[in-house]
């Protein structure tokens, strides 16, 4: 572990007072942090994690923190990227390395925090939890740390008692090893999802068991893509995009299939009526969501600021309610859905399949449309 690296956080700032008026806030300044890229950190830099060299993570990692300027001091020893991020620079040495870390140091000032290029921490903000790397034993306990912390990511039910802990351990397996991008793996994820709504719709009751069984599928490949793209700190915008598409086409093609299938089954017509009514549904909530993304810049939908839930998120939703809201929400996630369908029809209850997907496409719509009408005042960004 590293000790003595303060976590990057925001600090109080020293404030001006004028003679003639109020007290001015100083304009807050870049915390500095020093990656060190030297010989005694090229043995452990040079190793990889699900297929990334631990110096390319680490410098990932510290291109996201927004209030910090980072310095990587190398001698050459460690091959560094040949772009490097907006806030990171780099600083070449000769001569005595601990000397020129020194004098760095003192010139960036005692807020200054040093890590290694041979170093994994999980998270950006807690430099001080990191695990140095030096052989491959210490290599393999990072690793297991970060697959450790990636399972636990996981939010849907279905998605933390099996769903997550399969596409982790296929991720570190498989993908990890091989050139595939996450982008790529979610394209295909959403092809059999809809391949699977496809066998649904046939009717027949094998069949309608494979097509569920290939929608899990869909279920355990997209979320390989996800831990995929934390595992090589790759989260994009597109990626995000991407995936809420595929979800929402996904949804409207498994109910469309449940109706479609419950009517060759010897239903009547009405079954897909109703199964239309939850698509047209599932359409104005996925429009709603699209046009809220844009107005919000979000690209994931969990991020999505709601009114009724006071501006916040709604898994992450603190106040009157929302135990209601986020039990709600969990229950209508797609690891849920998906997976309770699936076990519906292993015991030849496809009926029941249609009202839970009715109730999940009603309850998306009521909260589209409650958005839809909220004044523009009340989303206003929380300071």
């Amino acid at each position: 572990m590293i000790h003595g690296a303060r976590q990057l956080k925001s600090i109080a700032r020293l404030t001006v007072v004028s003679a003639t008026g109020p007290a001015v806030p100083a304009a807050p300044t870049a915390i500095p942090v020093i990656l060190r890229a030297t010989a005694a950190e090229a043995t452990g830099a040079h190793m990889r994690i699900g297929g990334v060299r631990i110096v390319d993570r680490a410098i990932r990692q510290l291109a996201r923190l927004r209030d910090a300027r980072v310095i990587v001091v190398s001698d050459d020893s460690v091959r560094l990227p040949h772009r490097l991020p907006a806030n990171i620079e780099r600083r070449d040495v000769d001569g005595d390395v601990t000397a020129a870390l020194a004098a760095l140091q003192a010139e960036l000032g005692p807020e200054t925090t040093t890590v290694g290029a041979d170093t994994v921490w999980l998270h950006p903000s807690g430099l001080e939890m990191g695990i140095r790397v030096i052989d491959r034993a210490s290599c393999r306990a990072a690793a297991d740390s970060v697959f450790t912390d990636l399972r636990g990511e996981a939010v849907g039910l279905f998605d933390r008692l099996i769903n997550r802990r399969i596409s982790s351990a296929l991720t570190r397996v498989l993908f990890a090893n091989l050139p595939v991008r996450p982008v790529l793996l979610t394209l295909l994820a959403g092809c059999l999802g809809l391949y699977g709504a496809l066998l649904v719709a046939s009717g027949t009751s094998p069949t309608v068991v494979i097509g569920l069984a290939m929608l899990e599928g869909y279920v355990i490949l997209a979320d390989c893509a996800a831990v995929l793209a934390r595992l090589r700190q790759r989260q994009s915008r597109l990626t995000a995009w991407l995936n809420t598409m595929i979800g929402d086409a996904v949804s409207v093609a498994l109910i469309l299939a449940v109706g479609r299938a419950l009517w060759g089954q010897g239903g009547t017509f009405l079954d897909m009526k109703l199964a239309m009514t939850g698509a047209a549904m599932t359409l104005l909530y996925a429009a709603v969501t699209y046009r809220e993304l844009v107005r919000q810049r979000e690209a994931d939908v969990s991020k999505l600021r709601w009114w009724f839930a006071h501006g916040q998120p709604l898994l992450a939703f603190r106040g009157p309610g929302s135990r209601s809201i986020r039990a709600v929400t969990m229950l209508g996630r797609r690891d849920v859905v998906i997976g309770v369908s699936l076990a519906l029809a292993a015991v030849d209850q496809l009926p029941l399949v249609l009202p839970l997907l009715l109730i999940v496409a009603i309850s998306r719509a009521g909260a589209a449309l409650v958005q839809l009408f909220t004044p523009g005042w009340r989303l206003h960004r929380p300071a």
